[in-house]
């Protein structure tokens, strides 16, 4: 105790020597604050009246810094109400040295300490009842106000079945040194009074002592921290559940009767349908409502990266006689993008605003909110989730909160493009062979999958190239070859039939053309004209002198025959061909008549 503070025990012990015969008077003002200001009465040694000139009126209530006066009256006060203790309970010796305990702790700490007017007369009474207090027990009690949770506790937050660790701060705001500590939190088997698995091993936590201070700063930078495991429970509710921890000590070499308590806060996300808590650690009375997505739709039914949809989400109110109120949904899209710098929503809402408002949903009704988007015009193709956050009050609970997700499939428009097709040769006989090459480039932004091509025409065997899988700016290779089945009866056309799968199997098929002649084989023509020569030769030996003459006009005739039948195919397949071009050519101009 510092020199000023001595000197202040010693003058009022001094006026407590000529305070003997107030006793009386103070048991029936000691103790009885009447509030703002609160008079004390002073006599003189003979007992006389006292008149209204002997009242000393103390202010009690005020912001402003308590001076020495201030502490003298305070201090006055503990000892006119400690007195008239004695008096009143007829107290022993051992009690009473307990109260002086009380009294010399309370002195100290009022000489000692900085604070307003309020404050001092606010712990002035709470001295006074710990006094009464050991004064009815007759036993010797210390106090445990200048325990406290630091104000660097952070409330935690923990979510159902997950491990957490409690860092509980400690701090001792009085002046006289605590030992002995020992804290244990206060468990219980009911999940509507313990978040956490209620295990009783391992929890006691000890610390040999805890310095006094004079000054806030010294008090938190002396202060203890006691680490706790839990494990939160898996049917722990949702809400603010009170922790309580018990703290034993001793103090000035008395062992506390009591543990001081003291109590802190964990806010827990318990599982859908695990009830509420409500912050004072009360179960909230009713079923919580519950708002589930049923479903949801698009329009149009395949979304196209680069459009604009309508989403409609379907939702339930499932509570059977709750309605839920200011009903708020939020769409949030998956972020997209390579890296930090470059994040995008894969949906962005067109009207700007990602919320829809609603004012109530009936118990057990459902309901549709609808939400226009524009889906990002590089997404790949596959399912993108869109988040739905929603918040509504539910009768006397506020702000609750639910959380679903849909997925929406994104296409991609595929396509592709083609090299010109090489045919060598161009015409070939019946049982010939005709090469075709060409390249298909995937000009798209999605795979196709499984690409083939198919050769169709009455003219040629069926024939087919196997390509595979083109990625995205890949490029497929198509080379083979092509017989002749029969000679050409039209134009010569070739059909190519493409196709291709994408990502869900669906097939996709386009069609190019080529030109390829068949012809008959000329092999048969000439085989006959050497027929024909064969003969006239002999003729022509069995009547002498006219063999030369037949075998001259057997020769003439047949390379006349040869000639006159490829002149014949030649003519017959222009003149078809030159039909084809006169209809092709009307018909462009009926439909260019028909257009305008």
């Amino acid at each position: 105790m510092d020199r000023k503070a001595r000197n202040r025990n010693s003058r009022i012990r001094h006026l407590a020597g000529g305070l003997a015969g107030l006793l009386f008077a103070l048991c029936v003002l000691g103790g009885t604050g009447l509030g703002g200001v609160w008079p004390v009465a002073y006599a003189e040694e003979n007992k006389e009246s006292v008149s209204e000139n002997d009242i000393k009126y103390i202010e009690r209530s005020s912001n402003r810094v308590i001076t020495d006066d201030d502490r003298f009256d305070a201090d006055e006060d503990l000892l006119y109400y400690m007195q008239s203790l004695e008096v009143r309970y007829h107290l022993d010796e051992k009690v009473m040295e307990g109260l002086h305990k009380l009294f010399d702790s309370a002195v100290y700490y009022i000489a000692n300490t900085d604070m307003s007017l309020t404050e001092l007369w606010s712990y002035v009474s709470t001295v006074k009842g710990n006094m009464e207090s050991a004064a009815v027990a007759k036993v010797t009690q210390t106090t445990s106000e200048f325990l406290q949770v630091a104000d660097n506790w952070q409330t935690p937050i923990v979510s159902y079945g997950q491990g957490v660790s409690i860092v509980l701060p400690i701090v001792n705001f009085g002046t006289e040194e605590l030992n002995d500590l020992i804290v244990e939190p206060v468990v219980s088997t009911l999940v509507t009074e313990w978040p956490f698995e209620p295990d009783t091993t391992n929890y006691l936590q000890t610390e040999p002592f805890i310095p006094g201070c004079q000054t806030k700063e010294a008090a938190m930078a002396n202060r203890r921290e006691f680490t706790f495991h839990f494990k939160t429970r898996s049917d722990v509710m949702t809400g603010y559940y009170p922790l309580k921890f018990h703290i034993s000590y001793t103090k000035a070499g008395v062992r506390s009767e009591e543990p001081a308590e003291l109590t802190v806060y964990v806010k827990t996300v318990g599982k859908p349908g695990s009830g509420i808590i409500g912050g004072n650690g009360q179960e909230a009375s009713g079923s919580k409502p519950r708002i589930v997505v049923t479903g949801f739709e698009t329009n149009p039914a395949k979304v196209f990266a680069g459009e604009t949809f309508t989403l409609t989400i379907h939702v339930k109110n499932t509570a059977k006689d709750t309605a839920v109120t200011n009903v708020l949904f939020d769409m949030q899209a998956a972020q997209e993008g390579e890296d930090k710098t470059n994040t995008y929503s894969a949906f962005l809402p067109t009207s700007g605003s990602s919320s829809v408002y609603m004012e109530q949903i009936a118990p057990d009704t459902s309901a549709d909110i609808e939400i226009e988007m524009t889906a990002k015009a590089d997404l790949a193709q596959k399912p993108y989730v869109l988040d739905v956050n929603m918040k509504y009050d539910a009768g006397t609970v506020f702000d609750l909160t639910d959380k679903a997700s849909v997925s929406i499939p994104i296409s991609q428009e595929s396509r592709f493009d083609t090299s010109i097709p090489e045919v060598v040769p161009d015409s070939i006989e019946v049982g010939s062979q005709s090469n075709v090459m060409f390249s298909i480039y995937n000009t798209g932004k999605t795979t196709l999958y499984n690409v083939q091509v198919k050769f169709i025409a009455d003219s040629i065997a069926e024939a087919s190239a196997f390509v595979g899988n083109l990625q995205s700016g890949n490029t497929g290779n198509v080379d083979v070859m092509l017989t002749g089945a029969a000679p050409t009866m039209d134009d010569g056309i070739v059909k190519l039939e493409i196709s291709y799968e994408d990502d869900a199997g669906n097939v996709t098929t386009a069609e190019k053309e080529i030109t390829l002649f068949v012809t008959e084989p000329m092999m048969d023509d000439m085989m006959m004209g050497d027929d024909m020569m064969g003969d006239d030769m002999m003729m022509d030996g069995e009547d002498g002198g006219k063999s030369n003459t037949g075998l001259i006009v057997g020769g003439v005739s047949g390379a006349v025959a040869v000639a006159g039948a490829g002149l014949g195919v030649f003519l017959k397949l222009r003149k078809k061909k030159k039909a084809a071009a006169a209809e092709a050519a009307e018909l462009a101009e009926l439909e260019k008549e028909l257009g305008e």
